[in-house]
């Protein structure tokens, strides 16, 4: 019992279920996305499924990414001790995890449309795919968006069995918020990176790396105007964009002298920078 009790843990560790940050980033633009679709009253099975889903594929992500780093972690101060580069799970174990997650996710997602089903392929794929991204392209944190953030092209054909373009251009919005914190997240690491020879954002966009996140902000921002303008929402989602450009600055604040701690506080505050927006959601709707 004390040695299944020993394997579960190790599993909720490779899972990285103690460290729930990235739940919540993955949640806040899957919420963002139903409440626009269902204009403010999401199908309660919709959002049952997509916010499971969330839980699981993020889940799923971190393991299929530790175990595809199984030989650089080990040379990295801030991953050595996770449980494949520390011994405690085999990569066969890892790749049995990650199949127990995906299948659930997928039960889950048979309860949706068969548009959303068909989406849900691409998805898993993306997010399959991604932890090889960092040996072939500078870009992964691209990459990385476009994988988080298909939960919006498919909350919007769960709940309205199309994709309109506003859902297109909030996918777009969150596809580069991803971008933008894995940013401020790979530069914590990017010392560790160059010497193992793993590719990020962070090593490519060097010393502009803060002029080029400040203004992809700025982008996000015009494009979530955009969706606000093209849904007719109230004054209070404005608000909560108000909030969120405080936040954006406050990050651009932290990461000004490449201070690593201060990097990784950065990437940490997107957290508030999604319920923001989510907030002023809510609060448009409501009136």
């Amino acid at each position: 019992m004390e040695k299944l009790t020993d394997r579960l843990h190790q599993y909720w560790l490779l899972a990285r279920f103690d460290k729930p940050i990235g739940i919540f980033i993955l949640l806040w633009p899957t919420l963002w996305a139903l409440w626009i679709a269902g204009d403010g009253k999401p199908d309660w099975l919709v959002l049952f499924v997509f916010a499971s889903g969330v839980v699981l594929m993020r889940a799923a992500g971190c393991v299929i990414n530790d175990y595809a780093d199984r030989d650089f972690d080990p040379h990295v101060d801030r991953t050595k001790l996770r449980p494949i580069a520390a011994g405690k799970v085999s990569p066969k174990e890892a790749l049995l995890v990650f199949a127990v997650l995906c299948s659930a996710s997928f039960g889950l997602v048979s309860l949706m449309n068969w548009y959303t089903i068909a989406l849900s392929f691409i998805g898993a794929f993306l997010a399959a795919s991604y932890p090889f991204m960092k040996r072939y392209t500078h870009l992964p944190q691209a990459y990385l968006g476009a994988a988080f953030g298909f939960a919006v092209p498919m909350a919007f054909a769960a709940q309205t069995n199309s994709i309109p373009l506003v859902g297109w251009i909030l996918y777009l919005a969150v596809l580069l918020w991803a971008l933008v914190y894995d940013t401020m997240y790979a530069m914590v690491d990017i010392d560790d990176d160059l010497k193992i020879g793993v590719k990020s954002t962070a090593i490519l966009f060097g010393k502009r790396v803060r002029e080029i996140t400040a203004g992809l902000q700025l982008v996000i921002l015009g494009l979530l105007i955009s969706v606000g303008l093209m849904r007719q929402l109230a004054w209070p989602y404005y608000a909560g964009l108000l909030v969120a450009t405080g936040l954006g600055i406050y990050q651009q604040i932290l990461i000004f002298h490449f201070h690593k701690p201060d990097c990784f506080k950065a990437f940490l505050n997107n957290n508030w920078f999604g319920l923001a927006v989510f907030a002023g959601l809510l609060a448009a709707y409501a009136i």
